[in-house]
């Protein structure tokens, strides 16, 4: 199956896709233009930030949490209204945010890395009622941070190691329970991991840079379908539409020339494809 365009506005790193089931309205940013993106009917509505931004949760009908490259913010979505209201890395301007998403419990996981993606300049952090606690550093590029829908694990990659780790979490708390375990080598692929998302029966759907594709995996990492994606650097799914069998994803522009860019104008915009999988809502953010 081959996704079509959702929205034409060709983003230079398009990340972060969210679906809000209280608005059925998709959210998505383009982080290295600091913009937090939307569509209303036929419009593309976006808001511009002062530095990068890179992932958000839901809060209630009006209210988004958003990674920022220095805090996580509070957003208001009818008047643009931010408020910070915790910092994140906030004493190292030569890190940002990547990719996060909120977990059963009500918690953001969110990673952070180096503005040149330099070598484990980057850490995983898990924001839980009001306190950010660090869980991994060391990280290159965070990526594919997701949640099995049994509350069981956690999922997450550093791309460059082409591996995806699975972590146990405590089903009372959410923080993790033992050492995160290699669940899927991709390198046998000549794949890597860009962001993910879990289906309802807990298929595990990776986006593949470089390879414009999401592809679906089992809980016992077998590959089971993939889909086609006209940007090649397919960044972040996310389930969505009315009954959540929508597959959206971001793509980028980012290191591609400028003859391709004209050539190929899918790259950075945002595809779509209904009825590859049953996906689910994502739970709220608890502030």
């Amino acid at each position: 199956m081959i996704a079509t365009m959702f929205d034409p506005t060709r983003c230079e790193l398009g990340e972060g896709p969210l679906w809000h089931p209280g608005r059925g309205q998709l959210f998505w940013f383009d982080i290295l233009a600091g913009r937090l993106l939307t569509r209303e009917g036929d419009d593309t509505r976006h808001w511009q930030f002062g530095g990068h931004v890179s992932a958000a949760g839901w809060v209630d009908d009006n209210t988004l949490l958003i990674a920022s490259e220095s805090h996580l913010l509070r957003f208001d979505i009818a008047t643009g209204k931010r408020e910070d209201l915790v910092p994140l890395e906030a004493d190292n301007p030569a890190t940002r945010s990547n990719d996060g998403r909120a977990d059963p419990w009500g918690g953001f996981w969110i990673g952070t890395m180096g503005k040149s993606a330099e070598p484990g300049a980057g850490a995983i952090y898990r924001y839980w009622r009001g306190e950010v606690r660090r869980l991994h550093d060391g990280i290159t590029v965070p990526n594919a941070i997701a949640f099995a829908p049994d509350r069981s694990v956690a999922y997450f990659t550093d791309t460059p190691t082409r591996r995806i780790e699975r972590h146990p979490l405590d089903p009372g708390t959410g923080w993790p329970s033992g050492p995160a375990e290699p669940w899927l080598d991709l390198a046998p692929a000549g794949l890597v991991a860009d962001g993910a998302v879990t289906d309802a029966a807990g298929n595990l759907w990776v986006a593949h840079w470089g390879a414009g594709r999401v592809a679906a995996y089992s809980p016992d990492a077998k590959p089971l379908l993939s889909v086609d994606i006209p940007g090649r650097l397919s960044t972040c799914p996310a389930f969505g539409g009315p009954d959540f069998t929508t597959l959206y994803c971001t793509t980028a522009m980012e290191g591609i020339d400028a003859e391709t860019r004209a050539a190929e104008p899918a790259h950075g915009q945002t595809f779509a494809a209904t009825g590859v999988g049953q996906g689910r809502a994502e739970p709220a953010v608890l502030l």
